[in-house]
This record gives structure tokens, C-alpha cells and sequence, in this order.
């Protein structure tokens, strides 16, 4: 049995904006959510700039108790959820919730409690550490917290596989649909991770940007003067059913989830493959699931992190894959705007592309002003562009060798 897919909700929290029209805009627009960073003094850091959620009140989808319960990540998981949901039109209570599943990633989970809770042991003994601590810090709580809010009972677990989680994440709750194991799923990923430890970590590492007295202009994907990623936060959540199911509840299709491909590049830690080897297999296990072929696909939503492995790779990925096809493609990298939110970067960049289906508009890569001759490629520079878009396919590329591509296609009966 292989039942098609199909998209009826989205929702999102980004560095641009806590609901998908304030994302979608500011993509549109050129804008970019990346500044000084506010949480937390950051003098002596490398880096002292990131994509932060702004003006965010989780009062607003949360009562008191579930805040106090909950680590930020959770917090952003659940505002996107209901926020799609509300655009699904999706009454749960009328649901079959063994039918009803959650699959929501993160790369990270509950890093601001771990290091709260870590400074209560220091100071203050074993035995003041909150009871809360372990249901807060691990990855999965977004998953959970989502179906006991929903009442889903269907599959519900959480992906961790770095950057590419929010993608794996639906692409599993793709399959789970496909092959009749629920009606209904909610997917995506969130993450909270722009914290003291997190931002060390990566500084030690030199994978991010130190572009600091330029944020705006710090995230330049395929750009000669990348110098590093700069971290993100936020979430982003689809409503997936099948077909069928959509149809009988009169949904409002917004369009069809039609490939999915994973692969490992079995070869680092933090580097991709040479050549972007993993990552040309992701996008053509996720072709050849579709249905689809090169010249069928008109616009790649890039991992594009603005590293200097990653971008060169990525575009020998797409060259390998799609040979003279590839000087068609339209191709461009959000994270010019949003930063890298990890874990939810393929979620949100998800949700993008399927605005980008209905819009006819693709967002540009921001900052793109000296293109490096290796990255030679359409990477819609500076302006969004206006054109009729068929089919998408997005990007995720993790540390750890994860590689996940998903492919979407305008809905038709």
C-alpha cells in the first residue's frame, strides 16, 4: 500500500517572525533576523551574534504550569503546532487518535535547562535540582508535550540527527502515512539553543561566523566571504494526512509530499563527504520515490549554511545529480536570513518551500555579493523571484553524516 501524501497545515517561529505570514514576509523582502545576541552577555565569546525568537510570549499557547514545565523549545514546538493545526482547520476531538500521530525533532532538546539545572548543583547540592530536570532536557518532551495536547495516540517519537532532524521528521511521518500506519500526522522540528554552553561549543569548534560588528550581512551562503554559520532558534510544523483523508474532512490541500531520501556519508564527525557524495544520493532517493526526474524539479530550497565545506559540496551535489539540469535550477539558502536553526532548519525551510508552491515566489540568499567560483550555480541572489514553481526539493544536511531530502509537488486530483 502506498497512499499519497498530502500538506493541509503550517506553522512556524523564527528569527523573522512567530507565525508563518511575519516569516514569509521578511523572506520575501530581503530582511534578516540575525543580531547582537540578548540572552546572555556574550563579551567574551567569538561569536556574538544569532537568529533569536523575538517578542515571544509563550503565555500565549501555554498556561502557567505547562511554561514552568517546559524548556523553550517546547514552547516554540507548541505555538508552531497550533498554529498549523488552526490553519488545518483540524477539530481533534473528531479524530481517531490511534490514527493520530507526532514525530518532531530536535537536534539539541532542553540545552538551557541542562545548563540552569547544572548551575543548581554547583551552588546549591544535588538535592535542589529540579525534579523536572530530565522530562525538560530530553529531546523527545516536544513530541510528547504535542500529542498530550492533541490527544494523538497514533506513532510518536523524536528524531535526533543534528540539522537534518526536522527533515528525517517528516520524512518518517511521511512513510508513516504512506504505508497505512496513521490517517493524520504532526511534524516538524523545534530548538532553543542559543545558550552560553550551545554558542561555546560551536565557538570552540570555529563553525560559526565572527562576522560580529555586521550581523545582518553575517549568514552568506555560496558568498567568497563566508566565514561560518550562524546559530538560529525556533520551530517549524506541518500537518500531513493522506489523501484520503483530507478529502473526506474537506481539507484545504496547500500541496503534496511526494519524495523522501535519506542517506549517511559514513565519512566525519562535522564535514560532509567530498563532493557532497551523501548528499547527491539523498536528493536522487528522494526524486526516484517522487516519481520525478531532473528536469521535472524547478526550485532546491539548499542547506546552504554558509560554511566552506558545505557550500561547495552542496553545489557539486546538485551538479552530479542533475548534470545540465543544474544551471536551470533556481536554488537559494533562507539561512541567509534565518541562520541555521539546527534541528528545525528542515522544518522551517519545509514550510518555506511550500509557501514558495503557492506563492510562485522564490525567497533569495541574502549577502550573495561576491559569488565563490566554485559555487557557480542560480542561487537567487539578493531578490526574490517571481516564477511558476511545480516542484521543490529541500535540503538537510547534519553533523554525523545525516542527509535527508524531501520533495513536493503542486497538488493535483
Amino acid at each position: 500500500m502506498r497512499r499519497r501524501v498530502v500538506v493541509t497545515g503550517l506553522g512556524t517561529v523564527s528569527p523573522l517572525g512567530n507565525d508563518v505570514a511575519a516569516t514569509w514576509d521578511a523572506l520575501l523582502n530581503g530582511r534578516s533576523g540575525i543580531g547582537p545576541i540578548t540572552r546572555f552577555d556574550a563579551t567574551d565569546f567569538t561569536t556574538r551574534i544569532a537568529g533569536e525568537v523575538k517578542n515571544f510570549d509563550p503565555a500565549d499557547c501555554l498556561d502557567r504550569k505547562e511554561i514552568k514545565r517546559n524548556d523553550p523549545f517546547v514552547w516554540y514546538a507548541l505555538a508552531a503546532v497550533l498554529q498549523a493545526v488552526d490553519q488545518a482547520d483540524l477539530d481533534v476531538g473528531s479524530l481517531d487518535p490511534s490514527r493520530f500521530g507526532v514525530i518532531f525533532g530536535s537536534g539539541i532538546g532542553g540545552v538551557s535547562t541542562w545548563e540552569a539545572q547544572h548551575r543548581t548543583l554547583m551552588e546549591r547540592g544535588p538535592s535542589r535540582v529540579s525534579p523536572l530536570f530530565v522530562p525538560m532536557m530530553i529531546t523527545d518532551m516536544a513530541a510528547g508535550a504535542i500529542s498530550m495536547r492533541l490527544k494523538a495516540k497514533g506513532p510518536n517519537f523524536c528524531i535526533t540527527s543534528a540539522c537534518a532532524s526536522g527533515a528525517h521528521s517528516l520524512g518518517e511521518s511521511m512513510r508513516a502515512i504512506r504505508h497505512g500506519h496513521a490517517d493524520i500526522m504532526v511534524a516538524g522540528g523545534s530548538e532553543s539553543a542559543v545558550t552560553e554552553l550551545s554558542m561555546a561549543g560551536f565557538c570552540s569548534m570555529k563553525a560559526l561566523s565572527t562576522r560580529n560588528d555586521e550581523p545582518t550581512l553575517a549568514s552568506r551562503p555560496f558568498d567568497t566571504g563566508r566565514d561560518g554559520f550562524v546559530m538560529g532558534e525556533g520551530a517549524g510544523a506541518v500537518i500531513l494526512e493522506s489523501l484520503e483523508h483530507a478529502t473526506a474532512r474537506g481539507a484545504n490541500i496547500l500541496c503534496e509530499f511526494v519524495g523522501y531520501g535519506a542517506t549517511a556519508d559514513a565519512h566525519h564527525i562535522t564535514a560532509p563527504a567530498p563532493g557532497g557524495e551523501g548528499a547527491a544520493r539523498a536528493m536522487a532517493l528522494a526524486m526516484e520515490d517522487a516519481g520525478l526526474g531532473t528536469s521535472d524539479i524547478d526550485y532546491i530550497n539548499a542547506h546552504g549554511t554558509s560554511t566552506p565545506l558545505n557550500d561547495k559540496y552542496e553545489t557539486m551535489a546538485v551538479k552530479s545529480v542533475f548534470g545540465d539540469d543544474a544551471r536551470r535550477l533556481a536554488i537559494s539558502s533562507t539561512k541567509s536570513m534565518t541562520g541555521h536553526l539546527l534541528g528545525a532548519a528542515g522544518a522551517l525551510e519545509f514550510v518555506v518551500s511550500t509557501m514558495a508552491l503557492l506563492k510562485g515566489v522564490i525567497p533569495p540568499t541574502i549577502n550573495l555579493t561576491d559569488p565563490d567560483p566554485e559555487c557557480d550555480l542560480d542561487y537567487v541572489p539578493h531578490d526574490a523571484r517571481e516564477c511558476q514553481v511545480e516542484c521543490i526539493i529541500s535540503n538537510s544536511l547534519g553533523f554525523g553524516g545525516h542527509n535527508a531530502t524531501l520533495a513536493i509537488q503542486r497538488f493535483g486530483e
